[in-house]
């Protein structure tokens, strides 16, 4: 009895891909991290896509419209999704490859700043 209870409270999560493909679905306790997420995301990645990310970093996963912090849980990230009946969550799943953002912090700081100039004419 106690085996069905805790598989009662498991949360089956699918993580949708920026072509529709998905990922999962998988079972995950409510107390599993987004970072957990995130790092399984990394590890299941299908190896023919274009994109993919390197690292758990690379990766951003968005709920219910929102961006997903790394330190929350399933269970705090699921609460919307309370009343619903049982069925699989899906996620969605965005890339940002950490070396855009490199280059684009770097690109800033090699530039100087830009000064806007304005001129205006009263006749």
């Amino acid at each position: 009895m106690p085996e069905e209870e805790e598989e009662e409270q498991l949360v089956e999560l699918k993580f949708r891909l920026y072509d529709g493909s998905d990922i999962g679905p998988f079972r995950y306790s409510p107390a599993s991290t987004v970072a957990m997420l995130k790092e399984r995301i990394v590890s299941e990645w299908p190896k023919d896509k274009k994109i993919s990310p390197k690292s758990a970093n690379d990766v951003k996963l968005i709920s219910a419209g929102k961006i997903l912090d790394n330190n929350k849980t399933v269970g705090q990230c699921s609460v919307p999704f309370g009343d619903l009946p049982k069925g699989v969550i899906t996620m969605h799943v965005v890339v940002q490859p950490t070396l855009v953002k490199a280059k684009t912090a770097e690109k800033k700081v090699d530039e100087p700043p830009r000064k806007t100039l304005c001129s205006c004419s009263i006749l």
